[in-house]
């Protein structure tokens, strides 16, 4: 799941943005709306996590933009505000969750991820092809009924290139979809990650490279 994290705290803000990362997030951190509403324009996000207070507005103010604007991205709110009419208020704005002041990263986390599982209701929970199974919901890869052990940059990439069975994905996609802004989408990232899934299902035909393209993971089993 990739996530937009605006946070303007020196301190908290690479604390958060590391602990989403160790549990699999790919993560965006901004530190002013300026900047949230820029990279929400050029990237697609599966959770919005937003601090009310940062140096030019609200939080909550910049979800209640986006709303009208047609973003319905789930968006969660930090605030030290803990009073129930300021958490009411958040409701009718437009945040979909309310997190105060200090909490636990266990919880955010896990109400990260809830919120980001509602992004994906749409797309089928369980993705198969070529002897593949994605459980999204679960986080499980298995491939002709054995269980892969995958981390979590390999997990994100099968499952965009399981999203696209059959057909090319180009290298721009998986890179907005499966990386963020501490990568360097220029360098050779996605060809080595390529590399290391392609071991980790035993075969290299399974993801074929599309040259000067991008990858296309194959809709049926390799035939011999």
């Amino acid at each position: 799941m990739k996530v937009l994290l605006l946070e303007d705290d020196p301190e908290l803000a690479p604390e958060l943005a590391a602990g989403l990362r160790r549990h699999g997030f790919v993560v965006d951190q901004v530190g002013t709306c300026a900047d949230a509403d820029l990279q929400v324009a050029v990237s697609p996000y599966d959770c919005l996590v937003l601090d009310r207070r940062v140096p030019d507005g609200d939080g909550l103010a910049l979800i209640e933009q986006w709303r009208a604007r047609g973003i319905a991205t789930p968006a969660l709110v930090l605030t030290a505000r803990a009073e129930v009419a300021d958490r009411v208020d958040g409701f009718e704005r437009g945040a979909d969750d309310y997190l105060v002041k200090p909490f636990a990263l266990a919880e955010l986390v896990v109400r990260v991820r809830t919120l980001g599982l509602r992004v994906r209701e749409s797309r089928p929970r369980v993705l198969r092809a070529a002897g593949l199974e994605l459980d999204v919901a679960r986080h499980r890869v298995t491939l002709d009924g054995v269980l892969l052990t995958l981390s979590a940059k390999e997990f994100a990439v099968l499952e965009v290139l399981l999203e696209h069975a059959g057909d090319v994905v180009r290298r721009g996609e998986l890179v907005a979809r499966c990386w963020d802004e501490l990568s360097e989408p220029g360098s050779n990232v996605v060809d080595v990650l390529v590399g290391q899934l392609r071991r980790k299902l035993g075969s290299a035909e399974l993801v074929e490279t599309v040259r000067g393209v991008g990858y296309r993971l194959a809709a049926q089993p390799p035939v011999g």
